[in-house]
């Protein structure tokens, strides 16, 4: 085995490629595991309420986080990838990021504080939201785009697991109680601040990264060209993000607090495919290695299919021993959620790693825009009807993730992307 995997990845490309899955597989290990200590922790001193708040303020808050990523983890990291050799280069594409990034930062602050001083719902609780906020300026400030475009992983998975650490052994330290839920947030906050204010100085210190003098033009290529992927982005933002705050709006904190937990839960089990799908996106967008790919993407559905079966089938001892007897009706939700996990496990490569790659924007972007437009209709019509449910809106978001593989599937096989030309 050990000579097999030598003889697979003797070239240094390639090399590259298994450390950077090693690095993250380490980064989300930390992901998987350090949430399953503090989560169970924190359901059980603060009670449903207060978690069920502060995953709404988490929700109502990421919009802010895909505003001022922008679509950058793709773009910016393209052009990384491309130009890892040029310091000129890479000095002008850093400076106009963390430039645009800043701006769109300052913007979002201000559509923040009039949104929460304008709807009782949030004004009750605009504490919450303003220390939830931080988490936005650390991502703003961590350059994982960066890191990632130069295929160095290690970086990312240090400072996230630094950050993943403080906020456990903080949640440990200062939340006794349920009136300690402010700290939650604060805690979460200065996690991602040093996250991020390490990653700008490993990028200064460990690359020779230089913030120089940009023209405004240079950042208005980089912004407009950036656009189509913040659109569908923030799609993908909104109806991930839109069932939490749909809940929280139309029911009560103990029913996000339900949802929540059962999504996290998936979220952590689908951390693999996410790290495979970032590693592998710049390796085959240098490469074009479709044969590589293909094998990929069969392996991928294999593992997510026997993943889903496995948690299904433990899914009332899952969440009995992580949650606790509170939140037993979050097992039919935690199982409807699993089922995305197979055609997520296609549809995250056939888009950045094969659609972007191939130069099918337009495609990979109106996957994710037409799925939440129709996501959006009929929850809608759902509403109108008065048939809305916490049930129907777990349901409505699987038959996104489906939509979502259809479409792009049949793009794939209507250009033929998957049998192009193979560089190795």
């Amino acid at each position: 085995m050990i000579h097999y995997i030598k003889s697979k990845f003797l070239a240094e490309d390639h090399r590259r490629l298994l450390s950077n899955f090693i690095s993250l597989s380490v980064l989300q290990g930390a992901n998987y595991l350090l949430p399953l200590i503090t989560l169970p922790y924190l359901v059980r001193v603060l009670g449903p309420e207060k978690v069920g708040l502060i995953f709404f303020a988490e929700a109502f808050i990421q919009y802010f986080v895909i505003i001022t990523d922008y679509g950058f983890n793709l773009t910016a990291t393209r052009e990384i990838s491309i130009n890892r050799d040029n310091n000129n280069k890479l000095a002008e594409v850093f400076t106009s990021i963390i430039i645009i990034k800043i701006v769109l930062m300052f913007l979002c602050i201000i559509i923040m504080s009039c949104l929460v001083f304008t709807f009782e719902k949030f004004a009750t609780n605009w504490q919450i939201y303003y220390l939830t906020f931080g988490v936005v300026f650390g991502s703003v400030l961590f350059p994982d785009w960066f890191f990632q475009g130069m295929e160095r992983m290690k970086y990312i998975t240090f400072l996230n697991i630094l950050s993943k650490l403080f906020f456990t052994l903080s949640i440990f330290i200062l939340i006794h109680k349920s009136s300690d839920y402010i700290y939650v947030p604060l805690i979460n906050s200065l996690g991602y601040l040093i996250a991020g204010i390490l990653g700008q100085w490993f990028a200064i210190k460990e690359f020779k990264i230089k913030y120089g003098k940009v023209q405004f033009k240079k950042i208005y290529e980089y912004f407009v060209h950036s656009t189509q992927f913040f659109l569908s982005r923030f799609i993908i933002t909104v109806y991930t993000n839109t069932n939490t705050l749909l809940i929280g709006l139309i029911f009560n904190y103990r029913d996000v607090a339900l949802y929540s937990t059962a999504s996290k839960l998936v979220t952590v089990i689908r951390r693999p495919w996410d790290i495979l799908d970032t590693t592998i996106y710049p390796y085959i967008n240098k490469t074009k290695n479709v044969k590589l790919l293909k094998k990929i993407i069969v392996i991928s559905f294999l593992t997510a299919v026997l993943t889903t079966i496995f948690f299904i089938v433990l899914s009332s001892h899952v969440i009995l021993l992580i949650l606790g007897k509170k939140f037993m009706d979050a097992v039919f939700l935690f199982n409807i959620l699993l089922l995305k996990l197979p055609f997520i496990s296609i549809h995250v490569l056939l888009g950045a790693s094969c659609l972007v790659v191939f130069g099918k924007y337009k495609y990979f972007n109106l996957s994710v825009i037409y799925g939440a437009l129709i996501y959006i209709v009929v929850i809608g019509l759902l509403m109108i009807m008065n048939l809305i449910s916490l049930k129907i809106i777990t349901i409505s978001a699987v038959a996104v993730d489906i939509f979502i593989l259809l479409y792009r599937y049949f793009y794939v096989s209507k250009f033929d992307l998957l049998r192009a030309k193979i560089i190795t």
